[in-house]
């Protein structure tokens, strides 16, 4: 069994973070709680690149219709797109592709002990204006699903982050080789790892 400091996780910087120069605030976060980034690549992906990040789950398109239509029940609305839940998923997935191929993104790969969820708490909540003060999207954005919707689009929320570690152990494969992913020893993991801090004194 891996041992949680080699947990990884996906993290992917979306256009609007990249346009408002915000790459090295997001990333310093994720190194002052202390994750090691062991790989990191720009690029603008392409339709098909999009597509097959967002459905590397088979059940992806009907879980995403699901939650939809079931948000809107609960504001006591009717999903505009349809009833069918693998329709609307196609209406978010035009939407979230459109949003993510507009520009260059920055992806990265970054480990360390339960990477997933502490990168997710550091992002914040999927809706920037309910997101809590001191997370990323609560501190840095201020778009809403409300506004979203209101225009049409993807919520602007500077970050895609690994919702869980099965999602990221497809979702790395997928943005980066095996090559790419760096192995390399980093000085701070001597105090956040090491059981005994005996390697401090001289």
């Amino acid at each position: 069994m891996k041992h949680q400091k080699e947990e990884r996780t996906l993290v992917v910087i979306k256009p609007d973070g990249v346009q408002r120069s915000l790459i090295g605030e997001i990333i310093k976060r994720f190194e002052r709680v202390g994750l090691k980034l062991v790989a990191m690549k720009m690029f603008v992906p392409t339709e098909d690149f999009a597509t097959k990040h967002y459905t590397l789950d088979s059940g992806w398109m009907k879980s995403v219709g699901e939650k939809s239509i079931k948000a809107y029940e609960l504001q006591g609305k009717k999903n505009p797109v349809s009833d069918d839940p693998i329709k609307v998923a196609e209406s978010v997935l035009n939407k979230l592709r459109g949003y993510i191929t507009c520009g260059p993104v920055v992806a990265m790969v970054l480990q360390g002990a339960h990477s997933v969820a502490v990168v997710r708490k550091l992002v914040g909540g999927t809706e920037p204006r309910t997101s809590d003060v001191g997370t990323i999207r609560g501190d840095f954005v201020l778009d809403s699903y409300e506004m979203s919707d209101q225009d049409n689009r993807s919520t602007r929320n500077l970050i895609h982050a690994s919702g869980s570690v099965r999602e990221a152990d497809m979702e790395i494969p997928h943005w980066f080789k095996s090559d790419e992913i760096i192995k390399y020893k980093n000085i701070q993991e001597a105090v956040l790892y090491d059981v005994n801090l005996d390697g401090i004194l001289e």
